[in-house]
């Protein structure tokens, strides 16, 4: 048997693997599959049926694939020890929740000695899978939270709460206590971030992985070269481009990535970007779905809701952010594509549509079914579960008609023998798809299960809601830090709650503030706390989108969240601008609202050219900081600073541009 998943992500090295580890694996990882495939779209199961019997397989995998000493490092009898301990502990975290859930449940917060001690191995079993499948980075955070929780007169490390500051006091907490919020409650390691890894991101991942061993991935990555080929960057500007569409039909940022980008991130990859770029590049225009009309992942309902302002209303003045966002995204893929001298290539190397379209239009029929289930409102795990059968009946009958009907035309006879091996070579392959899609998912799982124990910690210790409520009195009347501080709460209330909770709590918070206190129009106060209220998507250490996109991409979830945060910088700038320049928001005169989106669309550029260091090519520091300067010329409430910045932005981009000219760069066209 060939060793499925090494054409794609390679989640851990099989050198070091004895044979009897690798069937293991593929038995684990197959079992994993079927049992999101059967979850997803056979027999729904209970929240904590789902996410434990999810996290279990997902940690006997990660201890299989993972050697407790190094990927390049053989077990040896106390690794092998160590290793069998912990898988242990990964049966035993799901196991006890699947067994005594009625119990566990009908004895709600008074929790027996048994319950804690079990909940302690689950939380150290998931700390040490994380740090063998994501990283350290990842385990110290939670680490890190755990402590947090203890520090209090009543925690279990009292003496800490003399070295934390007054607004990140609390009580402190009990490991029983803990331990109950972590694993024996839904708000822990059982909690949203894992519940969307264990539904529509796994189901997802296995369509990709399906794509890729079925040769649809192939098929896409040829379309995609001949439509885009002779661009700079095109697929990742398709990406750009899909991600906006597709955003506003699915609902979901991670739904958006884990759709489009299935076929995105590939081809980004094969055109040169690095693994974490892709993969960011999708998690932020994936977010940008979320506040594109028409559906604005429900928050057009929402805000027309609470602003008493028509549906289509808010539809309306969202078009020109949405165009200014994707507008950032978008030229950040140009610079990117410039900077590393990616080249449009030639015609007569590119393959010709005509020719790739008859022989692979076949595989356009599971993207059809995808968007056409979203279209009809389908829950993502249940259009996941359908993409994959879709797309494997396709392949099936693809080959089956060419077996039977075109292979006999050029001279290979249909014998018992020859089917019985297309047979076994068939299922050889569904073998190999279900376990890379398994392989692919263990760090983003791993990823949101630490995410879970940091969300558990928020809420338990009211972080949260301290933060919402305590920002708006230290700004000290000064909007920006007002802005900045909703900023902070609204990626802080991000880690526990889903973007529609998130602004709603913190509407209802700060809303009232930013119109009576700081006369910020009620509408756009709205559209702000909507748009913050999407960063934790994007925003590690919690970057479920991002987390998404490293999973398809094969890249290390915390680089990719970074990436993504970097790509998302729209969600922060625009909003500032929505602010301090209403009139793109409330309408005005026509020059005023042209010219208010000419310098907002000029700054970004800058912005963006600064913060890569490159446009026609490469920016010396004072040109950088110049630019710098000159945003935020261009976003302080006045006329002439906003004179001056976008002055000084035409004059280092022309300076720019002539340097090019002069000297020239690794690249021979800047456009």
């Amino acid at each position: 048997m060939s060793e499925p998943g090494t054409s794609a992500i390679v989640p851990g090295s099989q050198a070091n693997h004895s044979r009897p580890i690798l069937w293991l694996i593929t038995l684990v990882a197959v079992a994993l599959s079927l049992f999101q495939m059967y979850s997803a779209g056979i027999q729904p199961l209970g929240l904590f049926y789902q996410r434990s019997i999810h996290l279990a397989l997902v940690m006997m995998l990660a201890f299989l694939m993972f050697p407790v000493f190094g990927p390049h490092r053989k077990r040896g009898v106390v690794g092998g020890i160590i290793d069998l301990a912990f898988f242990g502990g990964a049966l035993l975290t799901g196991g006890y929740l699947v067994l005594y859930l009625d119990e566990i449940i009908s004895r709600a917060g008074f929790w027996s000695q048994t319950d804690i001690v079990v909940g302690c191995i689950a939380t150290i079993t998931v700390l040490e899978a994380s740090r063998r499948a994501v990283g350290l980075g990842m385990t110290i955070i939670g680490l890190l939270a755990i402590v947090y929780a203890f520090a209090g007169p009543r925690g279990e490390l009292p003496w800490l709460s003399d070295f934390m500051p007054g607004i990140m006091e609390h009580r402190g907490y009990g490991l029983d206590r803990l331990v109950g919020q972590l694993y024996l409650g839904q708000e822990g390691i059982f909690g949203l971030p894992l519940g969307v890894a264990a539904t529509y991101i796994f189901v997802f991942v296995l369509f990709g992985a399906f794509l890729e061993s079925t040769g649809a991935g192939k098929f896409f990555i040829d379309m995609a070269y001949a439509a885009t080929g002779r661009q700079r960057g095109g697929p990742a500007k398709a990406a750009v481009l899909a991600s906006a569409g597709m955003g506003s039909i699915s609902g979901s940022a991670i739904a958006n990535v884990v759709t489009t980008g299935a076929f995105t991130i590939p081809l980004m990859k094969r055109l040169g970007y690095k693994p974490h770029q892709a993969g960011g590049i999708e998690a932020a225009a994936s977010t940008g779905g979320q506040i594109t009309p028409p559906l604005m992942g429900a928050g057009a309902f929402l805000i027309a809701e609470y602003t008493n302002v028509p549906y289509l209303e808010i539809v309306k003045i969202s078009i020109l952010p949405a165009i200014m966002y994707f507008a950032t995204v978008y030229l950040f893929v140009h610079i990117i594509a410039l900077k590393q001298g990616m080249q449009g290539v030639p015609r007569s190397d590119l393959p010709k549509m005509r020719d790739v379209m008859h022989a692979g239009w076949h595989f356009l029929l599971p993207l059809a079914v995808l968007v056409w289930l979203l279209v009809m409102n389908m829950s993502p795990m249940r259009v996941g579960f359908y993409a994959v059968i879709s797309v494997i009946a396709v392949a099936v009958l693809r080959y089956a008609i060419w077996f039977f009907f075109v292979a006999p035309q050029q001279g290979q006879n249909v014998t018992l023998a020859s089917t019985a091996g297309v047979v076994k070579a068939g299922l050889v392959k569904l073998v190999e798809g279900l376990e890379l899609g398994a392989r692919n998912a263990v760090a983003v799982s791993m990823a949101c299960a630490v995410a879970g124990i940091i969300v558990g910690v928020v809420g338990l210790t009211g972080l949260g809601l301290k933060f919402s409520a305590m920002m708006m009195a230290f700004s000290g009347g000064n909007l920006f830090l007002a802005l900045v501080m909703v900023l902070l709460a609204s990626l802080v209330l991000g880690m526990g709650l889903p973007v529609t909770a998130s602004y709603i709590v913190l509407i209802v918070l700060v809303g009232p503030a930013l119109t009576n206190e700081f006369g910020v129009p009620l509408v756009i106060a709205h559209l702000v706390v909507f748009w913050y209220s999407q960063d934790s998507n994007v925003t590690p250490p919690i970057a479920l989108a991002g987390f998404a996109g490293a999973a398809i991409a094969g890249s290390k979830p915390m680089e990719t969240g970074f990436q993504a945060w970097k790509f998302a910088k729209g969600l922060y700038l625009i909003p500032l601008f929505m602010v301090y320049n209403p009139e793109i928001i409330i309408g005005g005169p026509a020059v005023l609202v042209a010219w208010n989106a000419l310098i907002a669309i000029a700054a970004l550029l800058a912005f963006a050219a600064s913060l890569e260091g490159y446009l026609f090519t490469r920016m010396d520091p004072v040109s950088r900081l110049a630019l710098v300067a000159a945003t935020v010329g261009v976003f302080y409430p006045n006329p002439y600073a906003e004179v001056a910045g976008l002055a000084t932005i035409l004059v280092v981009l022309a300076s720019n541009w002539l340097n090019y000219r002069r000297h020239g760069s690794a690249v021979t066209d800047p456009m």
